[in-house]
C-alpha cells in the first residue's frame, strides 16, 4: 500500500459511534492502510449524537462555507475535523443543522426511519466530493462502507463524470448485512433525477429499500467486498452476477492482507 491514497467514506465509525460490523471495519481498513504506507482520508456524517467535546472535534472554516443543492434547496455544508490519537488518523465530518443536528443516527426513538434520510444521504456524498475537490486530493481507490454511504458510487461515476480529480479512482463497495427494514422516501429517486441522472439508469429506486439502495451502489462499483457472513441473497446474486472483482467475506481478525491483496491485484491492477 506503500504511497497509495485511499479515500474512506463511511456510515459509521468507531470510536465515534458504537461498535458494529460497519463501524468497526471502517476503522480497521485505514488503520491497515496507514500502518502500511498508504495515504487515507476518512469521512462520515457528523450525527447529533457523537460527543463533540469528548471527541474534540473542531469547524474547519477553509473547507466549510458552501451550499450544496438538494432537490431545489441550498443546504449549508460545514466541515469538521477530529483525530483518533492512538493511530494519528484524521478524520473528516459532513456536517449540516438541518440534517445532522438530531441526536441520532439513522432512526428516531421508536425506531422509525427519519424520513429526510435520502436527502441526508444526497448531502452526505455530494459533501464529501465537494471536500476533497477542496482538499485537491485524487485518491486511487475510493472505499465506501454502510447503506448512508451508498450513494457515492453513483454520484461520482453519473455527477461527478468530467471531474478530473476523480478520472483515475476506482471504488471498491463493502457490503453488509442488512442494517434496515422498510424503505426511505419514495421521492428519493425525484430528488437523484434533480441532479440530471436519469431516472431509468436507477430504476431500482423507485422502491429505497436497503437491497435496492445497495444494488444500484454495486452497478457504480469497480469492485465489492463482501463484509458480512449474512449478505442478503437478493443482494449477493446481484452482486454475482456483475462481472466485477468480488473479495468473498473473510473476518476482521484475518482482513489485513486479504484486503490489502485485493487493493493491489484486483483494483489497481
Amino acid at each position: 500500500m506503500n504511497g497509495k491514497k485511499i479515500l474512506f467514506v463511511s456510515s459509521e465509525l468507531v470510536p465515534y459511534l458504537p461498535e458494529n460490523e460497519v463501524s468497526l471495519m471502517s476503522y480497521e481498513a485505514p488503520r491497515m492502510v496507514n500502518s502500511n504506507g498508504g495515504q487515507i482520508r476518512i469521512f462520515m456524517p457528523r450525527y447529533g449524537n457523537i460527543n463533540e467535546r469528548r471527541h474534540q472535534l473542531h469547524e474547519v472554516i477553509r473547507l466549510s462555507g458552501m451550499n450544496l443543492v438538494i432537490n431545489d434547496m441550498d443546504m449549508p455544508l460545514i466541515i469538521k475535523v477530529a483525530s483518533i490519537p492512538k493511530e494519528r488518523i484524521q478524520v473528516y465530518f459532513i456536517d449540516n443543522e438541518e440534517y445532522f443536528k438530531r441526536k441520532a443516527t439513522f432512526t428516531d426513538k421508536q425506531g422509525n426511519l427519519f424520513p429526510d434520510n435520502d436527502q441526508r444521504a444526497i448531502f452526505f456524498a455530494k459533501g464529501v466530493m465537494e471536500t476533497v475537490k477542496k482538499l485537491n486530493w485524487s485518491p486511487d481507490i475510493i472505499h465506501v462502507h454502510g447503506w448512508m454511504a451508498s450513494l457515492l458510487p453513483l454520484y461520482l461515476k453519473k455527477y461527478y463524470a468530467d471531474e478530473p480529480l476523480f478520472g483515475d479512482s476506482k471504488i471498491v463497495l463493502s457490503v453488509y448485512g442488512k442494517t434496515f427494514e422498510g424503505a426511505l422516501d419514495k421521492d428519493m429517486i425525484k430528488r437523484i433525477s434533480f441532479d440530471g441522472i436519469p431516472e431509468e439508469e436507477i430504476a431500482s429506486l423507485g422502491e429505497p429499500t436497503y437491497n435496492n439502495l445497495l444494488k444500484v451502489a454495486v452497478d457504480y462499483s469497480d469492485a465489492v467486498i463482501l463484509a458480512s457472513e449474512d449478505i442478503p441473497e437478493e443482494l449477493e446474486s446481484h452482486i454475482t452476477n456483475q462481472e466485477k472483482p468480488v473479495l468473498p467475506y473473510v473476518p476482521v481478525q484475518e482482513f489485513e492482507e486479504a484486503y490489502a491483496n485485493f487493493y493491489n491485484t484486483e483494483v489497481l491492477k
